[in-house]
């Protein structure tokens, strides 16, 4: 039974009622979620799932399932270490509340959206990208200096802008005929579904995305350029933080 990807219809669920639907020793299954597994370069989330009876287990992370057939929606719940006892009496059919850890889940939401705008600032395409908890770490395909005083107001006037980010939808067909979208060179479009959820921020980008963030650049907040160097002869690294 395929998961049922909640955080993709909102990014601003923090918990759901959900059926155990697997358990294995890459962790749990449900029917449906709302944690977002790792990946497109965001990191998986955390929180606790809380049995019928009150037994919390911890989940530590969220990966993308790797059984025979699975979509790119399908989630395995990793729980945190020395929870055996727990563990050990979860069965496929009970019913938990998954609650993710919002504080963890909103700055990355912020920090995913600013990557997007980074994308608008600087006409460069992404040649890898890490979304976490802490910094949005972007590499530029680029020979070309980067100004970090002139990206960083950039970048604060689009947040001031007050856009507003919403997620739009098209068919495989339709995206392979548009490459033009793709930004990343090292993250493809999350296809496979038969269609592609793009993120538009309005009048700043459009891109394909499978991630979470937030629904006006106004959310995001202050932001710097925490380092920004020299990776490699044809790559800029750049690295950003909340203020």
């Amino acid at each position: 039974m395929s998961t049922r990807a909640l955080f993709r219809e909102d990014a601003y669920l923090t918990h759901c009622e959900a059926t155990i639907t697997a358990i294995d020793e890459m962790g749990i299954q449900l029917d449906q979620t709302v944690f977002y597994p790792l990946g497109g370069g965001q990191a998986g989330d955390a929180g606790t799932f809380t049995l019928d009876d009150g037994t919390k287990i911890a989940i530590a992370d969220t990966r993308k399932a790797k059984f025979e057939g699975a979509t790119p929606d399908d989630a395995v719940h990793v729980p945190a270490p020395g929870q055996e006892d727990a563990l050990a009496n979860l069965r496929v059919g009970d019913r938990v509340r998954a609650e993710i850890d919002w504080e963890q889940r909103y700055n990355r939401m912020r920090l995913h959206t600013a990557s997007h705008l980074i994308c608008a600032a600087l006409p460069y395409p992404v040649d890898g990208c890490s979304i976490t908890t802490d910094y949005a770490r972007l590499d530029l395909a680029t020979v070309e200096p980067i100004e970090r005083e002139a990206v960083e107001a950039k970048l604060n006037e689009l947040i001031g802008g007050s856009h507003a980010v919403r997620t739009e939808w098209i068919t495989d067909d339709e995206m392979a005929a548009r490459p033009e979208l793709v930004r990343t060179m090292s993250v493809k479009p999350p296809m496979g579904l038969g269609r592609v959820r793009l993120l538009r921020i309005d009048e700043v980008d459009l891109q394909p995305c499978g991630g979470t963030h937030v629904r006006n650049t106004s959310e995001i907040g202050a932001l710097r350029i925490a380092k920004l160097e020299k990776k490699s002869a044809r790559t800029r690294r750049l690295v950003l933080e909340l203020v």
